[in-house]
């Protein structure tokens, strides 16, 4: 006979047992982590496993614990389960004026500086009780975070986004070739065109997406950089190119103060947008994958940065680049 109203015979200690081992591959760092004693702990996951009626784990003698193929599918449903667990127990009364509990937040760092200050000011006020989890990385391993269940949400460029997750747009931005001050092309009239700097040394953002963005650019205005500096930091690119050490192509944060001028000086460097061949906006977005149901205060930051209610609902795609 089934249980009554098909309740679940886990329970929430059991998937946070699992998600612990999960978490630092070993039975005795997650029992530290959690405050039981190892077999405690161990008998939480195997009885998660009977339940289930699954091999989520291979304990081996030396090597610590790996996830069978069931057990990395159950992961990021099991984080998910426990994100919402904690909502409920933050917010049990659902009084949509009273979010609270955690939210984690990944983000490109090289986004950072530029897009989460503005974003969190005002949602931080509005919702203090949001206890937001900064992750700031790569893509990839933000992507990877993403689909494990281990962040919410995650701010990057709408570029090679993966076909499962869905976006909101916080704004676009216009790339721009960054050259230092005195610099022959730094002030020549008309369009900079791009070809003009192959010959050119220049220093190359080299993360993703940003490297595959930049090599494309000069493969459509047809030459192959002449990459003389890789740096995985957008500032020290900058700074590469205002001692003229190379040019560098950014994504940077529009320019409002200039709107006629599609060049303009930045701290021993000038930011050229009016580039020929034209380029493509780039689009900054918010992300989440199209299978996880978001938590409350998940819904409201989508809602404060694109500035609607109805935006969040019908935000989706899989960006391009």
């Amino acid at each position: 006979m089934s249980r009554a109203d098909n309740l679940p015979t886990y329970t929430i200690r059991q998937l946070g047992a699992f998600v612990a081992v999960a978490d630092t591959g070993t039975i005795s760092g997650a029992a530290e982590r959690l405050h039981l004693s190892q077999s405690a702990l161990a008998a939480a996951v195997t009885d998660l496993e009977k339940a289930l009626n699954v091999r989520l784990t291979v304990r081996k003698r030396a090597r610590g614990v790996q996830l069978t193929p069931t057990g990395e599918a159950v992961l990021s449903r099991a984080r998910t389960l426990l994100r919402q667990a904690g909502e409920l127990q933050a917010d049990p009364s659902g009084d949509d004026g009273v979010v609270a509990g955690p939210l984690a937040l990944g983000c490109d760092s090289s986004l950072g500086p530029t897009v989460l200050p503005e974003l969190l000011r005002g949602f931080t006020r509005r919702y203090p009780d949001v206890r937001v989890e900064l992750h700031e990385a790569t893509r990839n391993s933000l992507r990877s975070s993403l689909d494990d269940g281990e962040l919410d949400l995650t701010v990057g460029y709408d570029l090679g986004l993966p076909p499962d997750w869905r976006v909101a747009t916080l704004e676009s931005r216009e790339p721009a070739a960054v050259l230092a001050t005195d610099h022959p092309l730094a002030r020549v009239s008309g369009l900079l065109r791009l070809a003009d700097l192959a010959e050119e040394p220049m220093v190359l953002v080299d993360v993703s997406p940003s490297a595959e963005h930049a090599v494309e650019v000069c493969r459509q205005a047809g030459f192959a950089p002449r990459v003389a500096y890789r740096t995985q930091n957008v500032a020290t690119a900058r700074a590469f190119a205002a001692c003229g050490l190379g040019w560098t192509l950014l994504v940077p944060p529009p320019c409002h103060s200039r709107p006629r001028d599609r060049s303009r000086d930045e701290t021993g460097v000038v930011v050229r947008t009016d580039l020929e061949p034209r380029q493509d906006p780039v689009g900054v977005v918010v992300a989440w994958n199209r299978g996880s149901l978001l938590s409350s205060a998940a819904r409201l930051l989508l809602q404060c940065a694109v500035g609607g209610e109805g935006m969040v609902g019908d935000a989706s795609g899989s960006g391009s680049g």
